[in-house]
């Protein structure tokens, strides 16, 4: 099912009743949809200036990211120049007893959270309504699983994931020993 990020509203435009007593309906109808089509256009253009934020925020990060790697080109590209393979001989032993080389780039992670969900999704997020409170019955559960666990479990995906990892974590594990 796709979600929906931006839902321009009024999303019928005539679609109101009239009310008794107007004489032009034909007038309260045209005033009704241009109302309606003004709104639209107010929803459409808080969408556009959320979207275009979104842009700037990226390419200012992008911007930010290529900056920084043109830095380190210039440095690369400086102490390039000044090795001499004529001038500089280096010995086994100097060569083993450098350290290898450690990448310092870090690995994002938990991108997809509450804190990261963007704003109009937020918005729908929070139109919903609270599950149950399922959790006043867990006291009467003999396995003590919380009751709201069967109801919702934000966290199902990653423990069905967890698991599996420690599954074939132990598989090779266990294929090693077969193999000794």
């Amino acid at each position: 099912m796709p979600l929906v990020k931006w839902n321009v509203d009024p999303r019928h435009l005539c679609n109101t009743a009239l009310p008794h007593g107007i004489r032009s309906e034909l007038e309260c109808v045209t005033n009704v949809s241009l109302a309606n089509t003004i709104r639209q256009l107010s929803s459409l253009s808080k969408y556009a200036e959320q979207l275009f934020g979104e842009l700037f925020e990226e390419a200012c990060c992008l911007s930010h990211r290529v900056n920084s790697l043109q830095e380190r080109v210039d440095q690369f590209a400086i102490s390039v120049t000044q090795l001499d393979a004529k001038e500089e001989e280096l010995s086994l032993q100097d060569i083993t007893m450098r350290k290898a080389f450690h990448s310092s780039a870090t690995q994002d992670q938990q991108l997809f959270n509450r804190w990261t969900l963007p704003l109009t999704l937020q918005e729908t997020f929070d139109l919903c309504e609270e599950p149950p409170p399922l959790n006043i019955l867990s006291s009467y559960r003999d396995d003590g699983k919380e009751g709201l666990k069967f109801y919702t479990n934000p966290s199902y995906f990653f423990d069905l994931w967890r698991e599996k990892m420690l599954q074939d974590t132990e598989d090779k594990r266990k294929e090693k020993r077969k193999q000794r």
